[in-house]
């Protein structure tokens, strides 16, 4: 009895295992970092193949599919959450606000974030919108700062991949 909970425990964690550098490797692709991916997605195969010979040997043993499952499920949350702590690549944050858009890049700028500012017509006339490229793991402290001058300011997030004439933080 020992022996098959043993077996679905390594099951699962082995599944928990390649199931979170699957994630993390598509997020990789996703990012352009192709030798990282490459490396990732090497990992993953041979820790999934381990996993599926020893399924494929104890496949008599129903609660192996149920760790399998499990792990699987398990994996795809901790992948997630491993991208997010790691935080690869950029953002574009673009902000509009109907009465502090100059204060806010004035803000940002003091603390090193490159912002542009473009002309917009939006449903009541003229705005502006701020256009804020960034390292996605400096995300969360570039929108407190900014909703803390304006908490009622759009925010939209779009994933970046700069492709040329990028410079990180204001020109001075």
């Amino acid at each position: 009895m020992n022996e098959i909970i043993l077996g679905a425990l390594l099951i699962m964690c082995l599944r928990i295992c390649d199931v979170t550098l699957g994630t993390f490797r598509t997020i990789l692709v996703v990012q352009g970092k192709k030798y990282y991916a490459a490396m990732a997605g090497f990992c993953e195969v041979l820790i999934w193949i381990s996993s599926m010979k020893y399924i494929v040997s104890h496949m008599d043993q129903n609660v192996n599919l149920v760790a399998y499952a499990t792990g699987f499920a398990l994996g795809n949350i901790l992948g997630i959450t491993l991208e997010e702590k790691v935080a690869l690549g950029f953002v574009q944050l673009n902000v509009i606000s109907l009465k502090f858009t100059d204060f806010i890049a004035d803000t940002l700028r003091k603390s090193n974030f490159g912002v542009t500012i473009l002309p917009a017509e939006g449903g009541r006339g003229g705005v502006s919108v701020l256009v804020i490229l960034i390292k996605r793991r400096e995300m969360k402290r570039v929108i407190q700062l900014i909703e803390s001058i304006d908490p009622k300011c759009f925010i939209t997030v779009q994933h970046s991949r700069p492709f040329r004439g990028f410079v990180h933080g204001s020109r001075k």
